[in-house]
């Protein structure tokens, strides 16, 4: 079986997946539309794409088996309930959407239809989440009590040029979003290892003080002047874990903008910017070898002109000696990867899961947990870090 798929959005992030689907053997052909003629045009003829569509309602309203939304992140949720609704397939970047009511509504919608939901959660497949998870699954760190997960991206560091350019005129409006609703990377990363589920956060924001109409609730469309928040979850089964989602921070996100830690009772790991460590009761082993991805495009690379250097690093890290790669189509073997080397993993889940009719690996219900957790914070940090509890729609179906 193969599948047709229909790009949303060619904004700077669309083409490196743009090439990975074309090139899967499992994809009759890939689709795109975006709302500015222009760019759909010049990515379209740079990315070697036939069919573009002048609209989404236009694309819905073709044979276009499957919907790849590469839109605004609070864009997210309704365009895949209109997509599910449309009888389409949907793989969706993060975050799932930035309302509760907007997840139970795609979660009904792939139980009722039994269509294939996938976000692209990128950390479930970032070195350090391989290793724990295939740690844990081996018992090795005893009991897992707590874990630590960061998501660390200063805005000067390419994030300023990310926003202009999908924003336009109004972009620092859009700029502003809140943290804790771009939750998926730091709070993913510790549960694609960590197999629970969070049941209560509180949460503290910190009000930026830069004055650039950046972070400025009366400019912000979501009526934001967090830039930086800190969260503390309680998980089901016992323990905890606690997420950074900073955006004003010494830090080079551009070496590593996701971190994490994971503490059991019998051994720990933690990583930082260039270095990770395995520690048990006996010692400490270096392991930062086995969690670096090996660049596979060069960052000058004329593929990656529109995309602001400070992020180029982000779309040119190949695999890590702990990825698996024999899964992967052999097509992949010289296409550069991205993220840590998540591209690659992330774009055949979604193939395979279509066309095999299972779970994709970050399906609805586990993106659910990925994000509501940072909806539930963010609103705990709105009101001074009240604790507030986090519903939870269960495990996917067996």
């Amino acid at each position: 079986m193969s599948i047709s798929i229909g790009v949303v959005g060619a904004g700077q992030f669309a083409p490196s997946f743009l090439r990975l689907w074309t090139a899967h053997p499992e994809v009759t052909d890939v689709r795109l539309t975006d709302v500015l003629p222009d760019r759909l045009a010049e990515v379209a003829e740079r990315q070697g794409v036939s069919i573009t569509y002048q609209s989404f309602e236009e694309m819905l309203a073709s044979d276009v088996d499957a919907v790849a939304i590469f839109t605004q992140r609070w864009l997210h949720g309704e365009m895949a309930i209109r997509a599910l609704e449309a009888g389409k397939h949907v793989y969706s970047t993060v975050p799932m959407a930035i309302e509760a009511d907007q997840i139970a509504r795609i979660i009904e919608l792939v139980k009722e239809t039994g269509l294939t939901y996938m976000m692209g959660e990128t950390s479930f497949y970032y070195p350090s989440s391989v290793y724990c998870r295939d740690k844990l699954a081996k018992g090795e760190f005893g009991r897992v009590f707590y874990c630590e997960g960061d998501y660390v991206h200063d805005m000067d560091l390419g994030f300023y040029e990310a926003y202009q350019y999908s924003g336009g005129e109004n972009w620092k409006a859009t700029a502003s979003y809140p943290p804790l609703l771009y939750p998926t990377h730091s709070v993913g990363g510790v549960l694609g290892a960590w197999q629970t589920h969070a049941v209560s956060v509180s949460a503290i924001g910190v009000r930026d003080q830069r004055g650039d109409g950046v972070f400025d609730e009366e400019i912000s469309q979501f009526g934001n002047d967090f830039s930086n928040a800190t969260a503390l979850f309680e998980v089901a089964g016992g323990g905890a874990f606690r997420t950074n989602e900073f955006r004003r921070v010494g830090y080079p996100s551009h070496i590593r903008e996701s971190r994490f830690r994971f503490f059991g009772t019998d051994a720990s790991m933690e990583q930082l910017a260039t270095v990770a460590l395995w520690q048990d009761k006996k010692g400490v082993r270096d392991i930062s070898e086995l969690l670096e991805p090996k660049a596979t495009l060069a960052p000058d690379d004329p593929s990656l002109q529109h995309i602001a250097p400070a992020l180029r690093a982000a779309f040119t890290s190949g695999s890590a000696p702990v990825h698996d790669r024999t899964r992967l189509p052999r097509e992949f073997d010289h296409l550069h990867n991205g993220h840590e080397g998540s591209h690659h993993f992330l774009a055949d889940d979604f193939v395979t899961a279509v066309n095999t009719g299972t779970l994709p690996s970050v399906n609805a219900w586990v993106a659910a947990r990925y994000t509501l957790p940072g909806i539930v914070a963010h609103e705990s940090a709105r009101q001074g870090g009240i604790r507030l509890d986090i519903p939870d729609f269960g495990d996917a179906p067996a």
